[in-house]
């Protein structure tokens, strides 16, 4: 496990509208084997900057680099490395489930051997294994989900963001899915999530984010946040005190 940089953010903002700032000046590291929770209130801006991050929103204030490369100037080396899932996943609906994460995998050249084996190991651990044959058109919004995250995996990403990731898992996928974050983090990978399910994140997150208003207010390990309390408790007590 080494320290590197997958993800740093740097004095990055977003203004909408009429000048008002959905990120203010967010800046935070995200180092191999962390799993970093990002963390605050709908509407605080998690959303923006993670969408930021993953190149689907673009910006002029600040850089964003992941494992180096910047996500303005190489978008393309940016997203071999990286996986989204995002909290809505918009799918193929004509597709087979099969077929869509083929397609994904022939996007990242992905041969057959290796694509084979990991749509297998994450079908089966997700129990969609017999519904790939269907219309994607014809699953339920946990089995959209699950297909996202297995066309998320497919290529061995060194950093996966996941927006709000539990919304919507029952709680065999959610644990199956945390599983495959922590063997991720041991294998050098990092995981950047946003969540506004503070217990989750609590068990979950080595380090985290607090972001409130757009600015962040909070950024460090959870030990240093948490100072003995819950992180419920905590979190409540910064988003009072400020």
């Amino acid at each position: 496990m080494g320290n590197n940089t997958m993800l740093s953010i740097e004095h990055y903002s977003k203004t909408y509208g009429k000048g008002k700032k959905a990120a203010d000046d967010v800046s935070l590291t995200v180092c191999g084997g962390d799993i970093y929770g990002f963390i605050g209130h709908n509407g605080a801006g998690k959303s923006t900057t993670i969408r930021a991050v993953v190149g689907v929103l673009d910006f002029t204030e600040g850089q964003i680099l992941i494992d180096g490369h910047s996500v303005a100037k190489e978008p393309l080396a940016c997203k071999q490395v990286t996986a989204y899932i995002p909290d809505n996943p918009d799918l193929y609906e004509n597709l087979t489930g099969i077929q869509y994460l083929n397609f994904v995998a022939d996007v990242f050249g992905i041969g057959a051997a290796e694509r084979e084996e990991r749509i297998k190991k994450y079908a089966d651990l997700f129990e969609i294994t017999p519904a790939l044959g269907d219309l994607i058109g014809s699953y339920s919004h946990g089995m959209k989900q699950k297909v996202a995250i297995i066309s998320a995996l497919i290529h061995d990403p060194k950093l996966l963001v996941l927006d709000e990731p539990f919304v919507g898992l029952d709680p065999k996928a959610t644990f199956t899915l945390k599983e495959i974050m922590h063997q991720m983090c041991q294998q050098g990978a990092a995981v950047f999530f946003s969540t506004h399910v503070l217990d989750v994140a609590e068990k979950l997150c080595n380090k985290l984010s607090i972001i409130k208003h757009g600015k962040i207010i909070f950024s460090g390990t959870m030990e240093e946040f948490t100072e003995g309390h819950s992180l419920e408790e905590a979190f409540l007590e910064a988003d009072h005190g400020e």
